[in-house]
Order: C-alpha cells, then structure tokens, then sequence
C-alpha cells in the first residue's frame, strides 16, 4: 500500500496491492458476497490514480472532485507523449486515460501498457467524449477496465473508480499474497528482493533474508490432520510477523524500506531485512524467532510444540542475484538442521564449500558397503559388580581407503538422511548376530550384543520380516541379541510401535531404550511398553559434579526402572567417581573408554576368552 507523498516514491520499486484483504477471507470471486465497503475504501483511497488528459480543465475538476471524496495521491499530464515514461517511473494504481489526444493517442498508450508485463493488469477507466460503438469496441478489446462519456458524471466516476480500485485489490490479493495466511507470496517476495537488491548495489548498503523452516512439521499434518496443520501455520505467521524489526524509515524512504515476511510454501517462511546497518540486527531478529516459537501453540484444543531452523544470508555479500541468495539461504538453513535443528546458521563460503565436500562424501558412502570398507566395533557393557562383560553393544565404523576412519558423527546422519541407514543397518545386525554366534561355536562366555535400531529403519516395513530372517540365517538364541531404540523412535507413532516392539518381544528378543532423559523421558510410559533395559545417556554422568548437579535426578532414574524390573546401564563412563556413583545407585551395567573402546570383533573375543 502507497503510504507516502508521490515525491517520495522510488523509481520502478515493486509495490503492494492498496488494499491487501479487500474481501473477508471466507469470500471467494463466486460467492456473491456483499462487501462492507466503508473502511475498507477508506484505505483505497491511498491508492495513486494517475490522468491523462489534453485538456487541463478536465485533470482540474476530476482532482478537485476526487480530494472531496478523499483520494490524495494523483499524477497528471496533459502530454500523452510523456505518460508511458511516467507511469513506469511511478507504477500507479489506476489510469484515468482520455482517447482521443494528440501525438500519442489513448489507444496507444494501452496498447503499449498492455505489451509491458509491469503493467498489463494495470486498470484503465477510458473518459472520452465519442459516444460511437467502435470506438467502446476497440478500447475494450485493447484492455480498457472501465469506460466513461464525457462530460464526466462526478458521482458515477467515483462509484467506478472505486469499484475498479476494489475489484484490483481482490486481484492483487490473489496475485500477490498467501492465500491462507494472508501473507506476502513468493511473488510478491521475489520483487522486493529484486528491488532491494538494486538499491543494495547502487547506495553500497546491505540487508538480509531469512529463510525460516519449521522443523518436523509433517509429523502435526500426519498425526493431527491438515486442518490443524493450516491453523498451525496460521498462527506461526502472526508470530513471525511480531518478530521483525520495525527499521527507522527517513524522509525518502517508504514501505520498500521495512522488512516483508512471506510464505514462500508449505512450512517455509522468508523474511526480508532491506535495509541492515548492522549483522547483529539479523542475529537478533533470528534469535527473536526461536523465542517466540518457544511458547507451545494451542490448536482446538491440542497443544503443539514447535522448533524452527533458519538460515541467514547477508546481500550482496552472500550473493548479488535472488537465485544465488535464495539458495544459499537453503544451504544455511541445512546446515542449522543438521546442528541439532532449533538454531540459526549463516551462510559463508566455506559453508558453500562444505556442502560439496559433503557431496562427495555421500557417493562415497554409497559405494562403501561394496568395497567392504563398514566394519562392525564392539564396545564392552560391563557388569558394576563383578566388573566382568556382560554383553557389548555393535557400532558402525567406515575405514575409508584415503581418508582413514571417518567419524560417525559424519557419516550415520548422512546415512540417515538419504536413507542408507535401513541397508547399513540390516547388514550390521547381520553381522553382528553372525559373530555373536561364531563367539559361543568358539566356546566363548555366552553374551547379549546390542544392535542400535535407527527410527527410520524401524518404521521400514521389511524390518519384522529382516530381523527373523537373520535370527534363522546366524543360529543365534534371540536372548541373546538386543535391540536398542531411542526415546523419540519409541514414541513416534507410540500405538503403532508398541505393536511392533511386542512382536519383537515375542521372537524372544531383548528391548533396551537407548539415550534415556534426552528424548520424552516419560517414565510412567514405559511401563507399557515391553522392555528389558534402559540406557542413561551419557549427559547425565557428565554433569555430574556434585550431589546438588544430576545425581538426583540420575538416582530416581535407576530407583524407577528397577521398580518396573529393567535392567540399567549407564553410558559414558570414563573416571573411577563415575564408576563409583554408579556402583552406589545400583546401576547394572556400564560402558565407556575407563574400561574399554570400542575394538574390532578379534579384540572383543580377546578380551572374552580372558574371562573363560
């Protein structure tokens, strides 16, 4: 919406609809609905009309005519010859365009308008004192909006001009903003940004976009429903909108200055900053963002909770064209997911080549599995009285052939990401079951392996079918394999899991909740589910320093679990004090590097065969 003098109007900067929610929300181009027009003309009334005209009697007597009505905004000219340059400078609302002109004649300026993408929406009220059909005709067929006999009816020229500037802003509405939040589109959001990058470049300035993406979303469609979904997304555009900066406007500036939030489409926003004097202020709004999404949302009655992930890129810095910072914004916002999600992430070159690094990573991944370059590690679980080991939990290891032993932390999300978790992890159980099997031929101390079971691997439909299948294929006793799950694989889809964890259980294999306190942390759940073990993770261990730190919390844990007959072990064990506090609370199990690595499978039977 124009909201300055015409003076202050930049050349060619995009603008919005006058009127941006014309027609209630519930009303749609066919409904018939009757508009309350009052102070929804009010704001009409900002709208630029520009008059073309010969005679400046005319231009004088409309403009007097239209200020009593409360129209303030006007461009005139009495040159035809200079209206298309005008109009381009100036983008107006409306066109009051007289036909019959020297030089360049009415039909001609909407011939041209009518050629110009810009403006080929553009209505023109045609005023013209031939009162013969062809002349109506061919204005029509030209792309005239509306067409008035001079001498011009003062009261019948207000009614079509605002019925025009109505019919105009629905149009605009539709054209230019989300239909369900209400928002700014991506249209309406690529002209801004094309602007602002203009004025970036010519005044050596600098703003922002903000790519917003709302981590796990799909999971409120899918569990709540599309309904609750839209109102979901509703809600986060109001808060969105309270999180951008309200930047100090000068005497030459206008609307094109401030910050747009748009939706851009599904669960993605992008905010634009135009004008950024400083990166803190980016930083800040970001941070804003996250907080406000802190609050739970609550939805008929549901209560959701949502995190977002955003990626920050700094123009023209970052970028000097819309599709390289728009992609680069989705390159920060990625790295922001992979973080942990619930944070904000700046793009950087190094950035941009960290992503082809990872790239590369991945089709090698791929092709590991084939090279035999996965190996199988076992990390001892160790007994906290007898100090003897109970069992051991397999971990995934890839010895690339140049780059050495890659971190899990690099790889399994990466795996996870593209899928190859489910192939990676039917192989490792695989193997795991195998060697287990080959310890006992061997006369080895019979031991529980434990097999880390990914979410996304879980809920693969095969996974029942694989399981058995390699229970039969390795000749292994199912008592002696466990499968560990995190909290959060559990509780996803909890009622369509317990089934699955029941038909686990019925195979006669062991159950263990992995990373225990990071996730739901729901005690009063597990006692539903058919579990033999649970894991504390590690966190707990390491925070604690004295008894006023996690030892509280780390005690009714164990209390909890053994009320409900669960076996517990303790993750990350590294230091006597913490083996001693384990002792002491009467945890079962432990494992971590104070007693042992994780080593190859010849290692573990070493260690195995000291015990026999």
């Amino acid at each position: 919406m124009n909201t300055g003098p015409i003076s202050h109007r930049q050349a060619s900067a995009p603008q919005e609809p006058a009127v941006p929610a014309m027609i209630p929300d519930s009303a749609s181009a066919s409904d018939g609905v009757a508009v309350d027009y009052g102070d929804l003309y009010g704001a009409l009334r900002d709208a630029t009309v520009m008059m073309i005209d010969d005679e400046p009697t005319t231009i004088e007597v409309l403009q007097a005519f239209l200020e009593s009505e409360g129209y303030k905004r006007f461009i005139t000219t009495t040159e035809s010859s200079r209206a298309m340059e005008m109009i381009v400078a100036e983008d107006p609302d409306v066109l009051l365009l007289d036909l019959h002109m020297p030089q360049v004649t009415g039909f001609d300026i909407l011939t041209m308008l009518r050629h110009d993408a810009r403006f080929r929406h553009t209505p023109v009220i045609v005023l013209t004192s031939a009162t013969d059909s062809d002349t109506k005709l061919k204005a029509l067929q030209l792309g005239a909006s509306d067409f008035l006999a001079k001498p011009v009816d003062p009261s019948e020229l207000a009614l079509r001009l605002r019925n025009t500037l109505a019919a105009k802003a629905y149009q605009d509405r539709l054209t230019f903003y989300d239909s369900l939040t209400g928002l700014p589109n991506r249209r309406l959001f690529m002209d801004r940004l094309l602007w602002s990058l203009r004025c970036a470049k010519r005044e050596n300035g600098s703003g922002a976009i903000l790519h917003i993406d709302l981590d796990h979303f799909k999971k409120i469609n899918d569990t709540l429903g599309h309904e609750i979904g839209d109102s979901v997304l509703i809600e986060v555009g109001h808060r969105l909108e309270g999180c951008a900066p309200a930047l100090a406007v000068g005497e030459n500036d206008g609307a094109d200055s401030q910050p747009l939030l748009s939706r851009m489409g599904g669960d993605e926003f992008n905010l634009l900053l135009p004008i950024m004097p400083r990166v803190e202020d980016a930083v800040r709004t970001a941070g804003k963002i996250l907080a406000a999404m802190k609050e739970p949302f609550s939805i008929d009655g549901h209560e959701v909770f949502l995190t977002a992930s955003i990626g920050v890129a700094i123009f023209p810095n970052d970028g000097d064209s819309a599709d390289a910072l728009l992609k680069h914004t989705g390159v920060a916002m990625n790295q922001a997911k992979r973080q942990g999600r619930n944070t904000y992430e700046f793009y950087s070159p190094k950035m941009n080549a960290r992503a082809l690094e990872r790239l590369k990573l991945e089709n090698e991944l791929r092709r590991a599995l084939d090279r035999d370059e996965l190996l199988p590690f076992y990390q001892p679980k160790v007994d906290v009285l007898t100090g003897c080991i109970a069992g051991a939990e397999v971990l995934l290891r890839w010895n690339h052939p140049q780059r050495g032993f890659v971190s899990p932390v690099e790889f399994i999300p990466l795996a996870e990401e593209n899928g190859m978790i489910v192939e990676f992890g039917a192989w490792i159980l695989r193997a795991a079951c195998r060697q287990n099997r080959s310890w006992q031929s061997a006369g080895l101390p019979n031991v529980r392996v434990a097999v880390n079971v990914s979410a996304r691997q879980f809920r693969d439909g095969g996974f029942l079918e694989i399981l058995r299948y390699t229970l039969n294929d390795s000749g292994l006793d199912p008592r002696f394999l466990t499968l560990e799950l995190t909290e959060n694989t559990i509780m996803e889809n909890a009622q369509e899991n317990l089934d699955t964890l029941h038909a686990i259980k019925k195979m006669g294999v062991k159950l263990s909740v992995d990373d225990f306190g990071t996730g739901y942390s729901s005690l009063s759940y597990l006692k539903q589910l058919p579990l033999d073990e649970l894991k504390i993770d590690r966190s707990f261990i390491m925070g604690i320093r004295t008894e006023t730190d996690d030892a509280p919390i780390v005690t009714s844990i164990i209390s909890m679990a053994h009320s409900l007959n669960l076996r517990v072990v303790m993750e990350g064990i590294e230091i006597e004090r913490q083996l001693k506090f384990c002792r002491e609370r009467g945890c079962d199990e432990y494992q971590g590097f104070l007693f042992s690595k994780p080593v190859p499978g010849i290692e573990f039977a070493s260690r195995l065969k000291v015990q026999a």
